[in-house]
């Protein structure tokens, strides 16, 4: 099914921007690509990851000992073109088995024009990300001298105060029906949104109406939503100004959903702060706890930056905290791995956020739940929203 020869004799070089240096063979396009070195933990879903906008600018290095092995099809693309800046992996599969392929990641990363490489110690990278963080980095099919490229790679951009949303959102409003009766309108808006949030709000009965990351909260209202989703996207929650202000034009005044950097954005628009993580949290393993009844959810994730409680207000009781501005907020998830907040929501508005993906795409269907808790809070437009979250379904 590939198009792109295999050919042992195409070298490749990854640096990180502490000296590291990994040598092995290039796949996909030939080129140098610069961007935030991360690993991800899943054991599939491959596609997803290349696809998702939350991984922009990232060189994203794979656990998985071979990647490839049941080619992509268009049904698994999160958005229409490949995201990350590099991809990185032990091997990647010669051989496609699967019925549903319809291409190769070989040529996907071909036509894409992003640079791949093989043949790499990714438990190395992995060890070196985990103990020292997640890093600048640089990999090229054409820079193979060490040194120059780790000039090259410490001359780049750090992903602090970077504001990403306007290389992924959409140029202009789309609408996605529901499928079947519709029963609610829902506004997206679109910081890089996965199409499998979009497809799991029109399966629910909800007409969407996604628009572009620039929409204030007077434009979202405009088309008179039951809820709004406030999606998954990359770079820095603190730096996407347009975004605190949007979210915070719409607390009252409308149900809000936030996803990942939907919910950084909501955090800081009720006014705490984010902090960066030191490597970030990207798989589909992560053991995320809700605190209101201590069931443990195996979630998927991809974010770099998490709110800062502490940060939220004075401390009002176990997880609750009292904003200067919006009342009361809870923490209603927390991960288990490092503690950091991975839900919040506000008790005296109707509006909540998690850090994590409940869309799962990849991943386990564990907080798939928190799509019927968003249509409960647009049926009944009462607060305090945390009560739904001791309502997921039995064995959640």
């Amino acid at each position: 099914m590939s198009r792109l020869p295999v050919t042992p004799d195409r070298p490749a070089l990854l640096v990180l921007e502490d000296g590291s240096a990994f040598r092995g063979r290039a796949f996909g396009a030939d080129g140098t690509a610069f961007g935030e070195s991360v690993f991800n933990t899943a054991m599939a879903g491959y596609q997803e990851v290349l696809t998702d906008p939350s991984y922009r600018r990232q060189v994203v290095t794979m656990t998985a000992p071979m990647v490839g092995n049941y080619g992509t099809c268009e049904a698994d693309a999160e958005s229409d073109r490949i995201q990350v800046a590099g991809f990185v992996v032990t091997e990647a599969a010669r051989r496609v088995s699967s019925h549903r392929a319809t291409s190769t990641l070989r040529d996907d990363l071909l036509d894409a024009g992003v640079v791949g490489i093989e043949g790499v110690d990714t438990r190395a990278v992995t060890l070196r990300l985990r103990d020292h963080g997640a890093m600048r980095s640089g990999v090229s099919t054409e820079v193979l001298d060490v040194d120059e490229l780790l000039a090259r790679v410490r001359e780049s951009p750090t992903m602090g105060g970077r504001d990403l949303t306007g290389e992924v959102t959409t140029a202009q409003a789309y609408d996605v029906a529901a499928t079947g009766e519709a029963r609610f309108r829902v506004v997206a808006i679109d910081y890089g949104v996965k199409r499998r949030m979009l497809r799991l709000l029109a399966d629910m009965g909800c007409d969407v109406r996604v628009v572009p990351a620039t929409s204030t909260a007077e434009d979202v209202l405009a088309h008179e939503p039951d809820g709004v989703l406030v999606s998954n996207g990359p770079g820095d929650p603190a730096a996407v100004i347009h975004g605190q202000a949007t979210v915070r034009g719409l607390l009252g005044r409308v149900p809000v959903f936030g996803i990942c950097l939907g919910s950084q954005l909501l955090g800081l628009a009720l006014g705490a702060e984010t902090t960066k993580l030191a490597f970030g949290h990207h798989g589909v393993n992560q053991p995320v706890q809700r605190r209101r009844d201590g069931v443990v959810e195996i979630s998927s994730h991809n974010h770099g930056f998490a709110v800062v409680a502490d940060s939220l207000g004075a401390l009002a009781g176990d997880g609750v905290f009292t904003t200067a501005d919006h009342g009361r907020v809870a923490v209603t998830h927390v991960n288990l791995n490092d503690d950091c907040v991975e839900g919040l929501a506000c008790l005296d508005l109707p509006a909540f956020a998690v850090q994590y993906h409940p869309e799962a795409s990849p991943g386990p269907h564990d907080s798939r739940y928190l799509f019927d808790d968003f249509a409960r809070l647009m049926e009944t437009g009462q607060t305090p929203a945390h009560h739904a979250f001791a309502t997921a379904p039995a064995g959640a």
